[in-house]
């Protein structure tokens, strides 16, 4: 067991093999990601997706939605640890930074960016946050978008959490109480939306993605 505080401090390398992310653990094993196995749940939209506005535009969204969750990831990181600056590449930036920046300063960061794995689950990713929200033990993820989301959209990225909760919970013997995900979004019409729940209303899911994975992949 280790403490929540040194979970930043794991080594742990990731690699692509075929377009699938794998971590190699401390021990050496490797496991998926966890992003990699829940993308199970959206393989066939997007795949419909794709072939709807083409090749060329869904490259051209991906790229674009890819770089604003990099960026304003390193945003939200920046304020949450108080070490640096915040510097806005623009006036876009900054509008979906003040419209999270309530739900942001709720939050008690104990680990950020922190990579996790777990033997049983044989899984490995790297969370967001995990930290008090509510004077609860939270996982927290941030999400950017382009519109506002439903409850229901909301499912894989409580399943995502969920793997990250087990994780924690193997890793230093903590109970995650809630996972939470906040989701800004863009735009003049954009503000900040809250998704709840809790991990153990997902292991279900969770455990029978991961065998669903197994046997397509057999990893």
């Amino acid at each position: 067991m280790i403490d929540l505080h040194e979970l930043e401090l794991l080594d742990m390398k990731a690699e692509s093999v075929d377009g699938k992310r794998l971590y190699q653990t401390p021990e050496g094993n490797k496991y998926p990601s966890v992003t990699t196995v829940t993308g199970l749940l959206n393989k066939e939209h997007i795949k419909l997706w794709r072939a709807r506005v083409g090749e060329q535009e869904a490259n051209k969204i991906t790229a674009q939605a890819t770089k604003r969750g990099t960026k304003m990831h390193d945003i939200f990181e920046k304020y949450l640890r108080q070490e640096e600056e915040i510097i806005f590449d623009n006036i876009l930036q900054e509008q979906m930074f003040n419209s999270a920046l309530p739900l942001l300063d709720e939050i008690q960061p104990i680990a950020l960016e922190a990579p996790l794995y777990s033997d049983t689950l044989k899984m490995a990713g790297r969370v967001d946050c995990v930290g008090l929200f509510e004077d609860k033990l939270t996982i927290i993820d941030f999400k950017t978008s382009s519109k506002w989301k439903e409850e229901y959209m909301a499912k894989p990225w409580f399943i995502q959490m969920t793997a990250y909760a087990m994780m924690v919970e193997e890793m230093t013997g903590y109970e995650v109480e809630e996972i939470l995900a906040i989701v800004v979004v863009e735009g003049q019409t954009g503000g900040v939306q809250a998704f709840g729940s809790f991990p153990n209303e997902h292991v279900d899911e969770l455990v029978s993605l991961r065998k669903q994975y197994t046997n397509l992949y057999g990893v």
